[in-house]
């Protein structure tokens, strides 16, 4: 997940991080401070751009978002559906030396489904059992056919735990993660960096680089000062306003490349003022998805409509970005008996997002709502939507190749990204209904249903799709761009 906010960039007091690594070491500067390093917990897209480099996937997917093996080498699906049968690579091993076996991935599968507060029990409700006939052999016997299953596990419920480390370090696993990945956890402060080291026994062979620092920048300005002044070679997302800077420094490069997510607003819908769909829909009118793209992405977005970006698989131009209408927003607050609403807007840190929320105040006071604007640190932001103690919260998506990864887990009842607390029946069925369809116009029928249904009732604001951004040095070689916006650096260099 990403997040936005604005405000006049500050930059008076800036600190440059200035790097006494080795050269071969790369420092990657991020817009967040990564909550949680653990795959079942994890709820943030930042926790993915480490945790892909600490862990080994069951799968993984390429620059052109197809399944391609990882830890697995092959698979078959059989049974109508119901059964997938994994044959695994061997000779892998964990960074504490166990064994990475079908026992492993059997046990980290099952650990995504049963750990409390597990964020991935919802992309995995349609797992029955999980089997592990010999040690090179996983089976998984869903309950239901489940066309996503390969997707999911192309990204966090793919990800595979050392058992013998999660097992002892129980809850602090977020703190001390083992993966087999081609970089292994060594330490982090927070706040300041996450360390990780070349794994020397990689199965796939060593890494090129001695290894990863990655430091947090949730400013932008500060972020791109510390790729200009040589701080860090690789920062992530970069702000609109500096890709023309980067463009010009001829060290440095800047790539910007389609990304699978969407960004808006949730609306909790458990306590006034939100708990009114005629004043949730005001708030979603007042917005004005083109001056948004205009003003503070200066052109380089696109206004959403629902969860689905134009060239993803769901993509359907039946379902229209809603155009701003003060005059009805007006009206439906006056229906709503509330023509003045005062709330409260959650925003994490950094330049972007205080300009979105100034942007999101000043269009919601135009037809009668008073905004006060939160800022809070992200993790806390993550908790606290995740309890529900907000009005409203800036939250984003940073997307997933199967259209379910943008849409199950938001608005099912009880999904683990439901943030407003939404819950209808008549949505659970089609949600659910588009998981067991195999063919993609189907699916789509189906979720044009469901989005007539959820925008009307507006539980989230959608208004814009987002694009993926990396700024590097010239120096940098090898650095793939997969439309998921992970980072992968595998095969990166330094020349």
């Amino acid at each position: 997940m990403t997040r936005t906010k604005f405000a006049p960039p500050m930059i008076l007091g800036l600190t440059l991080f200035l790097s006494t690594a080795a050269a071969e070491t790369l420092i990657v500067g991020l817009d967040a401070d990564p909550p949680r390093l653990d795959p079942a917990l994890s709820t943030a897209f930042v926790d993915r751009q480490v945790m892909n480099q600490i862990f080994d996937k069951l799968v993984d997917v390429d620059e052109k978002l197809k399944v391609v093996p990882m830890v697995a080498k092959s698979w078959k699906v059989s049974n109508a559906g119901l059964t997938y049968t994994f044959k695994l690579n061997t000779g892998i091993k964990f960074a504490d030396g166990t064994v990475l076996d079908a026992a492993a991935v059997k046990y980290s599968i099952e650990r995504n489904l049963t750990l409390e507060g597990s964020a991935r029990k919802g992309e995995l409700a349609s797992v029955k059992e999980v089997a592990a006939p010999d040690a090179a052999t996983v089976v998984i016997n869903l309950k239901v056919p489940y066309g996503p299953l390969l997707a999911v596990l192309s990204d966090r419920s793919g990800m595979i735990v050392s058992p013998t480390a999660a097992k002892k370090s129980g809850a602090d696993f977020a703190n001390e993660p083992v993966g087999s990945g081609p970089f292994s956890f060594v330490s982090r402060k927070r706040q300041d960096n996450i360390t990780l080291k070349a794994n020397a026994v990689y199965w796939r062979g060593k890494p090129k680089l001695d290894g990863l620092v990655y430091r947090p920048f949730p400013d932008g300005d500060v972020r791109v000062a510390n790729l200009l002044s040589g701080a860090v070679q690789v920062i992530t997302p970069v702000d609109p306003k500096d890709v023309a800077t980067i463009q010009k420094n001829a060290k440095l490069d800047v790539t910007t490349f389609q990304g699978l997510g969407f960004q808006g607003v949730w609306m909790n819908i458990g306590k006034p003022p939100f708990n009114n769909k005629l004043v949730r829909q005001a708030f979603s009118a007042s917005l004005d998805r083109d001056a948004i793209n205009k003003v503070v992405f200066l052109g380089t977005v696109k206004p959403a409509a629902g969860p689905f970006p134009p060239g993803t698989p769901a993509y359907s131009a039946a379902i229209r970005v809603q155009a701003a209408d003060l005059a009805g927003a007006r009206k439906k607050l006056a229906q709503a008996g509330k023509p003045s609403i005062p709330f409260t807007l959650l925003t994490a840190p950094g330049a972007v997002n205080a300009q979105l929320a100034q942007l999101y105040q000043a269009m919601a006071a135009q037809v009668g709502f008073n905004v006060k604007i939160e800022t809070v640190e992200f993790g806390a932001l993550l908790d606290r939507a995740d309890k529900r103690n907000y009005d409203a919260v800036m939250l984003g998506w940073s997307g997933r190749p199967d259209p379910d990864g943008n849409i199950y887990e938001f608005f099912h009842t009880g999904g683990s990204n439901n943030q407003a607390g939404y819950s209808v029946p008549g949505i659970d069925s089609l949600l659910e209904k588009a998981r067991a369809q195999t063919a993609m116009s189907a699916r789509v029928a189906t979720y044009n249903v469901a989005l007539g249904k959820i925008v009307d009732d507006s539980p989230y604001a959608f208004t814009y799709f987002t694009s993926n951004t990396v700024g590097n040095a010239k120096t940098v070689t090898g650095l793939r761009l997969v439309p998921d916006g992970i980072l992968r650096f595998y095969t990166v260099d330094t020349k």
